[in-house]
């Protein structure tokens, strides 16, 4: 987008506009992260209601065979439930705004997926997903249901001892008070070290997905922040290229954000009534059968 269109697209903004005059005939692309999909039944870690969380570290996973355990233990059982999680109102408004030609890409800090279950097609998964594994030793890949079957058959009896009452956490973990016992299993084909294909914190999210990210807000006219509090540089970073080249943002949020001084509207509600509401006036299809 050049200099030129972009201050078009700020001089059409009046203080009354809406998120939905500002996405109105413009391209627009989105940034969800966990506030999202928490009408799916996922928490997140920062959330107004959320309690204290500790999100696992690379440095733990890779540096600490008995926290690795104790991590696949967890993962064990709350993979599944993630499994199961299905998209909601938020997930198939932004699906229907792509079909209509009004949302060019969705930009996801989210693992679960449910933006492309809900029939996004032109997703990022900035931060990976939950069902895929990857050998840090000689790159394998297996599905998690693949990886699920071994770990059965190497703790027999696990799974259901330990799911009673189970509560779930983000990034498809449950919280167990104890995981001794548990056997982790490694790659099948060299021996090396599995990791579910997630960047943690204090991991770098692949060069080439950062760079088609980018690409994306830059060929965008709106940037739209749907559920994250930008807390981390991997999603502020998009918000701070958008403000440097004068994309307009608008931020759906509950609680302030980092990006709240970049934002060209800010609203602090929930993703999937506004989002829906936006679908139902910018969709022509929705327009119509109302």
């Amino acid at each position: 987008m050049n200099q030129a269109s972009s201050a078009t697209a700020r001089r059409g903004l009046k203080k009354s506009d809406t998120i939905r005059d500002l996405l109105d005939g413009r391209r627009t692309v989105a940034l969800t992260g966990a506030g999202m999909s928490t009408d799916s039944g996922i928490p997140d870690y920062r959330g107004p209601d959320s309690p204290p969380r500790n999100p696992m570290t690379y440095q733990q996973f890779v540096g600490d065979r008995d926290f690795r355990r104790h991590y696949w233990a967890r993962n064990h059982l709350g993979w599944r439930f993630m499994d199961a999680a299905q998209p909601n109102a938020g997930h198939r408004a932004l699906a229907r705004l792509e079909r209509a030609g009004l949302v060019n890409a969705v930009i996801t800090q989210n693992v679960d997926l449910l933006h492309t279950k809900a029939g996004s097609r032109n997703v990022i998964d900035l931060h990976g997903s939950y069902a895929q594994i990857r050998c840090l030793e000689c790159g394998h890949r297996v599905s998690r249901h693949t990886l699920a079957k071994r770990l059965d058959a190497a703790n027999p009896g696990f799974t259901a001892a330990a799911a009673t009452g189970v509560e779930i956490a983000p990034d498809a973990d449950a919280v167990l008070a104890s995981t001794d016992g548990f056997r982790p299993v490694d790659c099948h084909v060299c021996g090396g070290m599995l990791k579910p294909d997630i960047v943690y914190f204090g991991e770098s999210v692949p060069r080439e997905r950062v760079r088609a990210a980018f690409d994306v807000v830059e060929q965008a006219d709106v940037l739209l922040v749907a559920g994250s509090s930008l807390t981390v540089m991997s999603g502020l970073r998009f918000v701070r290229r958008a403000a440097k080249l004068g994309i307009p943002i608008a931020i759906i949020n509950r609680g302030p954000t980092r990006g709240d001084e970049f934002a060209t509207i800010k609203l602090e509600a929930g993703c999937s009534e506004v989002l829906t509401v936006i679908s139902q006036e910018l969709d022509p299809e929705e327009r119509y059968q109302r």
